[in-house]
């Protein structure tokens, strides 16, 4: 089976090319990562209901907070 992503071409564009360190590249979505090479086709905002559905499957903490 072939891969989707030409994987040593998006380390090389996202290190190389856009200076991410190792962490911060993979810790991007692939969308996040098209659009910081300059990729705008095919991504569109989301929209309120998938808002809604990220807020239901993972809600604020509603614990004290401390400043540290």
């Amino acid at each position: 089976m072939r891969d989707r992503f030409d994987w040593p071409a998006l380390m090389r564009a996202g290190m190389q090319g856009l200076g991410l360190k190792p962490a911060e590249f993979w810790a991007l979505t692939p969308v996040e990562l098209r659009l910081m090479l300059g990729e705008r086709e095919g991504v569109r905002p989301m929209a309120r209901d998938g808002l809604e559905a990220l807020l239901s499957a993972f809600p604020d903490e509603q614990g004290e907070m401390s400043d540290g």
